[in-house]
């Protein structure tokens, strides 16, 4: 969960209260200052640790919008810098019996940080990576990948190479904490339904939503238009809407990278749990040490999300069990 106005750390705790066994995520935090305190991060982090009995899991992100950044005053030139200097912060929190930090962007005097998590000396970091040079960044802190899944099995494989290759290349010097984190996880959008076919128009109009609201918000695209012509083929409905952000960032003279329209890939866990099994599996081939299901996707009806859970958790996950992904 994307943590800057929705307060989360509500909704997990809910969570944690309800459940003995899965980990609790942020998926992610957005930490610079503006947003978060990186005091304050650790602090709540902490607490949510201790009421889950030890299951948090904490990733950071830049939140990096003009819609985000604006309400709070974030200075969008200095996101990462201050992503970076959060998690040194929160690597070292509870280190010692006081937290004393003087870093390039903030100085804080020795201040005792309360309460103290189970995990110790912190939850497992990670880091939001949608490209080649966050996931080296990630691998040199020492830090787990959150990784956008939408273009496939391929490039995930490519973007696990690349953060392979940045761990096996790393000395040391950047690491934010004493403790090493090099988890893989991957994004998975997924819908799973009894009717394989109604999963997959439910789940790929989800998708175009959420892809067009992405479009919208970081590339300068149009509003998302949720209303699906009766009849129409969804999968063609995708390409026109990725065509239209290419022209967009044409018109608007941004560098269209290769990933531009990663997120217009309709090749997902869409249809039966037998399908959603073979798509993990060649995530699990490509180098996902876990998945992180996407299935709240903006037109996706609650009833199905509710029965996309129900169906991982009696039919996807125990193909798995004991075996990772």
């Amino acid at each position: 969960m994307r943590s800057r106005r929705f307060a989360p750390e509500i909704f997990l705790t809910w969570v944690a209260a309800r459940t003995h066994t899965i980990r609790i995520g942020h998926g992610v935090v957005c930490m610079p200052f503006n947003f978060n305190h990186p005091v304050r991060v650790a602090e709540r982090a902490a607490m949510l640790d201790l009421l889950s009995g030890g299951r948090l899991d904490l990733g950071a992100g830049r939140g990096g919008t003009e819609q985000e950044t604006s309400l709070c005053g974030v200075d969008r030139e200095r996101t990462t810098a201050e992503v970076e200097e959060a998690l040194r912060i929160i690597g070292k929190a509870w280190q010692e019996e006081e937290l004393e930090h003087h870093g390039a962007l903030l100085d804080i005097s020795p201040h005792p940080i309360l309460p103290r998590p189970v995990q110790t000396p912190h939850p497992p970091l990670f880091l939001a990576c949608s490209r080649a040079e966050t996931l080296v960044r990630a691998a040199e802190w020492g830090v787990g990948a959150l990784v956008m899944g939408f273009a496939g099995p391929e490039s995930i494989a490519g973007m696990r190479a690349v953060y392979d290759a940045a761990v096996a290349g790393r000395d040391g010097s950047a690491f934010v904490s004493t403790v090493v984190n090099d988890h893989f996880s991957v994004l998975c959008p997924t819908i799973v339904l009894d009717d394989p076919e109604e999963a997959r128009r439910i789940g790929v109009r989800g998708q175009r939503f959420f892809a067009q609201s992405i479009g919208h918000w970081y590339g300068g695209a149009g509003v998302p238009d949720e209303a699906v012509v009766a009849g129409s083929d969804e999968a063609a409905e995708m390409r026109r809407a990725a065509e239209q952000v290419v022209a967009r960032l044409n018109e608007q003279y941004i560098p269209v990278r290769p990933t531009a329209t990663a997120t217009f890939n309709a090749d997902h866990a869409y249809g039966s749990a037998d399908d959603a099994i073979a798509y993990v599996e060649r995530l699990r081939r490509a180098g996902a040490d876990e998945v992180m299901c996407l299935i709240q996707m903006g037109t996706v009806p609650q009833e199905a999300c509710l029965e996309t859970l129900r169906q991982w958790g009696e039919k996807v996950i125990p193909h798995f069990s004991g075996r990772g992904i």
